[in-house]
């Protein structure tokens, strides 16, 4: 007879106390939603650690937070861009966003394949290792890589209920620009009264969304606590293998930092012209929560809504921009970690690798990149994927396995990253980024319209005069929809940061898409 397993009920014990704590912290507004995610994340190791093969009965928390915020992210770009389309006006405009997009989050891909072409060349990664490839087996990961053709092929929508169910995201994002395209051709031709219903629809579809969105967000914290618990214990439980390839991981870490940190930090000084360090700080949640889940995917609420509400990118690059960035770009799934594992191959075989070699591993990495999908794992198909292309034996990224998922928590932080990088820019240089709410000068408008007008007063108008920190961690929390719609002019208050009791608030509209938003001089510094 089995015995009862007393550690794990004492482990689910803990991680209740530890929710309980939380829960607490957030209910009196002690912290913020980034720091409890923080603390979440200190607690979650420590629990790994000490009950690393108790856990049984916390884990499944973690996969119900993963497939409840999962299930929210097709309908949520769907009415994303479809809101945010139909309210361009025109087709050009969409169609500068859409090649700027692209550009930026392949060309954050590229560099991180430089960088990390240029740290494992230079370390020498592999070199003296024996890898014994002896009676390791393959085949099964070959079979997880998708043909060139069928990946182009895959972009476009067979079924789109199938493609929503299975999060395939380009296909969703086509389907959604198909129809907001015919949206923006009938109301030219035959005025925008006739398909008004149609986006009074879609923009009330997305204030319930959203709502939901904010409440799902709010359980990140406990999410991230067992999730974080699972992955510390897997990581300790095979300590060896990680030592035995400390040095590719550590240069997967290096890499990755770099490539989010570094890489961004300089791209966001030249060419959003916004404070790198004030940047990464609102990105906060996002970052902690891609750590922590491993999938650029079920961190796109996250994401959009950092990049809406406290860096001030419009709703149109925000919502474009980074539900693309979660399958094109991908500089830590598809830059880093194909690359380390292809240079570490050639290193540990002792194969004599010429230009030729380098440059096409180079293209590969590139395309790799087209169409990979942001959920856990997807290191280990690029990588596959890359190392099979270039004729290294597979078996290779076999050996790196136990310590992929280690690697997966930083390189998923810098795909995150730079998917917000490329909106940011993009919103830069597209007029759409509001130095305002970037400089906490003004706040996201969370309240919705008096009748639910939304037409009457647009989203992305801003609350300024005095408004909290607090608030803005209210309006990434939220997801834009608050409860109520009372005067303009009120105290505002956080759900998770710090209160403003005194400071009045008051709704100044945003220009109109004619108007070009002229960037103030004196930009916050590092």
């Amino acid at each position: 007879m089995e015995s009862f397993d007393w550690s794990g009920v004492i482990a689910l014990a803990v991680a209740v106390a530890a929710s309980a704590g939380i829960f607490v912290l957030r209910r009196r507004r002690i912290a913020n939603l980034s720091v409890l995610i923080i603390v979440a994340l200190f607690l979650g190791v420590g629990i790994g650690i000490v009950f690393r093969d108790h856990l049984d009965l916390i884990t499944p928390a973690g996969d119900i937070y993963v497939r409840i915020i999962s299930a929210v992210v097709a309908p949520l770009i769907i009415v994303s861009i479809l809101s945010s389309v139909t309210s361009l006006g025109n087709i050009a405009k969409l169609r500068s966003i859409g090649v700027s997009s692209v550009f930026w989050l392949l060309l954050t891909n590229l560099i991180a394949i430089f960088l990390t072409l240029g740290l494992a060349l230079f370390f020498q990664v592999g070199k003296g290792f024996d890898p014994q490839l002896e009676g390791v087996d393959g085949s099964g990961y070959t079979e997880l890589v998708t043909p060139l053709d069928q990946v182009i092929v895959g972009f476009f929508p067979s079924n789109v209920v199938g493609d929503i169910a299975s999060n395939s995201i380009i296909p969703i994002i086509v389907t959604s620009l198909v129809l907001a395209v015919a949206y923006l051709a009938v109301a030219s031709k035959k005025g925008e009264e006739t398909v008004r219903p149609f986006k009074d629809f879609v923009d009330a579809v997305k204030l319930v969304l959203f709502k939901a969105v904010g409440f799902i967000i709010e359980l990140t914290p406990y999410a991230v606590l067992v999730i974080i618990a699972d992955s510390a214990a897997r990581v300790t439980a095979s300590i060896e293998t990680v030592w035995a390839y400390f040095s590719v991981v550590l240069l997967a870490f290096v890499a990755s930092f770099a490539s989010a940190y570094l890489v961004n930090g300089v791209l966001l000084r030249v060419w959003a012209d916004v404070s790198p360090s004030a940047f990464f700080k609102k990105l906060t949640a996002a970052q902690y929560t891609a750590f922590t889940t491993q999938s650029s995917i079920g961190t796109l609420p996250l994401t959009t809504s950092a990049l809406v509400r406290k860096v001030g990118v419009s709703e149109d690059v925000a919502n474009f921009t980074a539900p693309l960035g979660t399958t094109i770009g991908m500089p830590g799934c598809a830059g880093v970690w194909p690359i380390l594992v292809a240079i570490f191959g050639v290193n540990a075989l002792g194969i004599d690798y010429g230009f030729q070699d380098y440059v096409v591993l180079v293209v590969l990495g590139l395309l790799v990149s087209l169409g990979t999908a942001g959920v856990p794992g997807t290191a280990l198909i690029t990588a596959t994927a890359v190392v099979s292309a270039v004729g290294l034996p597979v078996e290779i990224v076999v050996l790196l396995v136990p310590v992929n998922a280690l690697v997966g928590t930083v390189s998923t932080m810098a795909n995150v990253s730079a998917a917000a990088t490329a909106a940011a820019i993009v919103g830069r240089r597209q007029n759409e980024l509001d130095d305002d709410i970037f400089t906490e000068r003004a706040v996201y408008d969370e309240d919705p319209p008096e009748g639910g007008a939304e037409a009457t007063r647009p989203l992305d108008q801003r609350v300024v005069a005095g408004a909290a920190a607090g608030s803005a961690a209210f309006v990434a929390a939220t997801g834009g929809a608050a409860a109520g719609d009372g005067a303009d002019i009120r105290p505002r208050h956080g759900l998770g940061g710090e209160s403003d009791e005194t400071a009045p608030t008051a709704v100044l509209d945003r220009p109109s898409a004619e108007q070009k938003y002229t960037a103030p001089t004196g930009q916050c510094e590092i």
